[in-house]
């Protein structure tokens, strides 16, 4: 449930970088990724969204992953952290002409096509360079994302008429947190079933899948993270069975990153509201640091620990337990992380948020009131700490030119 970090530690890391802070257990990155990776087998080949977190991109990578990326400010990213452009899939909805080029002048691995247009456009510039771009057609699931079948069906079919961009398979995602395991399973038997098709209609047969499953991970109290690797282990026989019959690649990014990840941010005051059932508890970060999917404007009650209660700072008298709503410094009605925290709380106590490896500090809605953005903390071991990115102050971004 708590990210296995010793409270010393998450104090002294408070004590140095200060809070409102984003701390990255690279070490625990590192191990999941190993993990997942013994569990589909090495017939699987992976590949992380760097969109859940862009900080653990090296380290992905450096875990033999791929790395999917959707825009160009992520292919930036890659290009800034040095990763192999044979590691990259270029995916993402609106490529416009630069897209495509920047993508090309990097030598991307392979790139995804969410329409005709899209498609042409590859096909356009790799032409006009002399290459042969691998291309995946993605099928629409039912969302804004990838193509109709029938659009698929008709570039599959006059593929002949394509010099440059080489078809070379299918990308497949519909979305995230999916616990119900039986979606996937339809959904493999579907893309299978889709490959013979297309070859019994169109004599062509995707090579590669790429295929996201939306394994879903526990966030809230009450959920069970007793091995939050279950949802891998019971699907592994029939990605691996996929696997056997195309070269298939699986994407993920929260299920990877949850866990790797906390946030440390301190209780600044402490007061009454207008009645006596009412008490509200401050800290200096907010919702726009914090973005668990599915808390219902702090309905749920997340993984939070006190680290100061743990570590015996303070005495009990100096705490007060009562049902204390948890806002944050925001100058809105929606800055409330949790509804009902029965926790002791004194100011200054530093409260770690856990499993918030994944999209906080991509989502978060930085700007508004153009407060500070937090401190990126990398962990490398105990007391061997990156920091990957410092304070950075956004009321440049907000102020006219």
């Amino acid at each position: 449930m708590a990210s296995g970090l010793a409270t010393a530690e998450l104090l002294d890391i408070a004590r140095e970088f200060g809070t409102p802070t984003y701390l990255f257990d690279l070490v625990a990155l590192s191990a999941r990724l190993a993990t997942v990776r013994e569990i589909l087998g090495p017939s699987v080949r992976l590949c992380y969204s760097i969109k859940a977190n862009p900080f653990l991109s090296r380290a992905a990578a450096e875990c033999g992953y791929e790395l999917e990326v959707c825009s160009p400010g992520e292919l930036d990213v890659c290009r800034g952290l040095g990763i192999e452009a044979p590691a990259i899939v270029y995916s993402g909805v609106c490529k416009g002409e630069a897209d495509v080029r920047a993508a090309l002048d990097y030598g991307v691995g392979v790139l995804t096509a969410e329409s005709p247009r899209q498609f042409e456009l590859v096909e356009q510039e790799a032409r006009r360079r002399g290459l042969r771009v691998p291309v995946l057609l993605r099928l629409n699931g039912g969302s804004q994302f990838g193509m109709s079948r029938g659009d698929l069906e008709r570039i599959v079919r006059d593929r002949e008429g394509y010099g440059a961009a080489e078809l070379v398979g299918i990308h497949y995602f519909v979305g995230t947190q999916r616990r119900k395991l039986q979606h996937q399973r339809r959904e493999l038997q579907m893309l299978c079933d889709l490959a013979d098709e297309l070859e019994r209609r169109c004599g062509w047969r995707p090579a590669r899948l790429e295929y996201g499953p939306g394994l879903a991970v526990p966030y809230f109290e009450g959920e069970d993270f007793s091995d939050t690797l279950a949802p891998a282990r019971e699907l592994a026989g029939d990605l691996q069975a996929v696997a056997g019959r195309f070269d298939l690649t699986v994407e993920m990014g929260r299920f990877l990153a949850s866990s790797c990840g906390s946030y440390l941010t301190s209780v600044v005051d402490l007061k009454d509201g207008q009645d006596d059932e009412t008490c509200y508890a401050f800290v200096d970060g907010g919702i726009n640091h914090v973005n668990y999917l599915g808390q219902m404007m702090g309905l749920k009650l997340p993984v939070i620990r006190n680290a100061s209660v743990e570590g015996g700072s303070g005495g009990p008298l100096s705490r007060e337990r009562r049902p204390w709503t948890l806002c944050g410094s925001l100058c809105t009605t929606n800055d409330v992380l949790v509804r009902q925290l029965d926790r002791p709380l004194a100011p200054d106590d530093v409260l770690v948020f856990e499993n918030i490896g994944a999209y906080s500090v991509t989502e978060s809605m930085y700007l508004f009131l153009s407060r500070a953005m937090p401190r990126v903390i990398l962990r490398r071991g105990r007391g061997d700490y990156v920091l990957a990115r410092d304070v950075v102050q956004t009321s440049m971004l907000n102020m006219p030119s």
